[in-house]
């Protein structure tokens, strides 16, 4: 079969929103659907087998970690990310950029893609730091300093492509530049063309016909130049599409909406690392096909979880004695077996089946959530059941 096949079953009434199928060599994706992050070819804490069962048709690992443990040639020997993980169905990679960005300028200032509202612009030269020295950019490529070892090394757009054949997830991503939200016009305008540069480059060294290659789109919160940026990834021939961060949280809905109106119709479009309830919902509306997000996981090792009334503090004193589950009506196998008195001792004792009930409950919630989203635009219901959710989310 093709790399990749998507159909639209279903669109959103009056606005750019859809339900459709996307065919991969190991199995078939609805859409809208959320992908959880398997960065070492694990989601922390849980088995392939358990992420299955929870609902998760296909997960997201991450190129740059791969790389440096255990190396692109071991997973390839091991037959590839799926059979090395023994996961059975689709699989993700990105390309490795935002690792890259990440242990540079954000690393050293705490900045994600993006932009919150207390965080400020500042000027270049304060923007510089000791961590920005772990990470030197040019028009050929990133040379970086690994994490675990301190040992240099070198990505470049043929570079990532060739360790993402090796790895050999279904779908993988192009080399972008991930910029900073913090950074001028004019900085940003210089990156979305050494992106596009990239992009192009990356489109030429891929020769698996068996994956499918996405183009990423960036150009942050300048609407003129994401519509540049979206002009220009669409015209190069991707299988799909991927949305850069890198914009304010209040230009976000818009900056999407105006990506996914000039992105072709009939190609999936994933969104980069979005996982907050609120954005699942502008970007399903705004015609986002797939999610991937660390932010579940991480919020359940932090004793954080995902209700429908809002995030609930498991480590509160209060749930000592509730023995009652994190969510009634909750169809996951940490709410159907345990209580919070329970999950608070574990947290608590520090014990490690701890952030296991958590994450299975939390990437439960989140995935179905988005099932339920999907489910809603087939049978035209979409905005009545966001207003509900968003309503009775809110107030918590």
């Amino acid at each position: 079969m093709a790399a990749l096949e998507f159909t639209i079953e279903k669109r959103l009434k009056g606005a750019l929103g859809r339900a459709g199928i996307l065919k991969t060599p190991h199995g078939v994706v609805q859409t809208p659907a959320f992908v959880p992050v398997g960065t070492l070819a694990t989601v922390k804490s849980l088995t392939p087998e358990e992420v299955r069962a929870l609902g998760a048709q296909i997960i997201l690992a991450n190129t740059y970690h791969l790389f440096l443990q255990p190396g692109e040639e071991t997973v390839a020997k091991g037959g590839g990310l799926t059979k090395f993980m023994n996961y059975g169905g689709p699989t993700m990679t990105d390309s490795g950029g935002f690792q890259v960005f990440s242990l540079g300028f954000a690393r050293g200032h705490g900045v994600t893609k993006v932009l919150k509202k207390t965080e400020k612009r500042l000027p270049r030269d304060e923007q510089e730091s000791e961590h920005s020295k772990l990470v030197s950019v040019d028009e050929e490529g990133v040379t970086f300093t690994s994490h675990i070892d301190g040992t240099t090394h070198r990505f470049t757009p043929e570079r990532s492509i060739a360790i993402q054949e090796k790895i050999g997830a279904d779908i993988i991503f192009a080399f972008d530049e991930c910029t900073s939200p913090l950074i001028s016009y004019e900085e940003m305008k210089a990156s979305i063309e050494r992106t596009h540069r990239w992009a192009k480059r990356s489109r030429d060294a891929h020769t698996r016909k068996d994956q499918a290659l996405f183009g990423i789109v960036q150009g942050g919160r300048y609407p003129d130049l994401r519509k540049q940026s979206a002009q220009y990834i669409a015209d190069l021939g991707f299988e799909g599409f991927g949305i850069g961060g890198s914009f304010d949280k209040d230009d976000m809905t818009s900056i999407v909406a105006l990506v996914n109106e000039t992105l072709p119709e009939n190609k999936p479009r994933h969104m980069l690392g979005i996982g907050e309830i609120e954005d699942l919902f502008e970007g399903v509306e705004r015609g986002v096909d797939l999610f991937d997000c660390a932010l579940p996981t991480r919020h359940a090792r932090n004793g954080m979880l995902f209700t429908a009334q809002g995030r609930y503090d498991m480590c509160r004193a209060d749930n000592k004695e509730k023995f009652e589950p994190i969510e009634a009506g909750c169809g996951c196998y940490t709410c159907t077996n345990y209580t919070k008195a329970y999950v608070h001792h574990l947290f608590k004792a520090n014990e490690l089946l701890a952030y296991r009930l958590a994450t299975i409950h939390n990437l439960y919630f989140i995935v179905h959530l988005v099932d339920r989203m999907r489910a809603s635009i087939m049978d035209d219901t979409f905005f009545e059941f966001k207003k509900e959710f968003l309503s009775c989310y809110k107030k918590a």
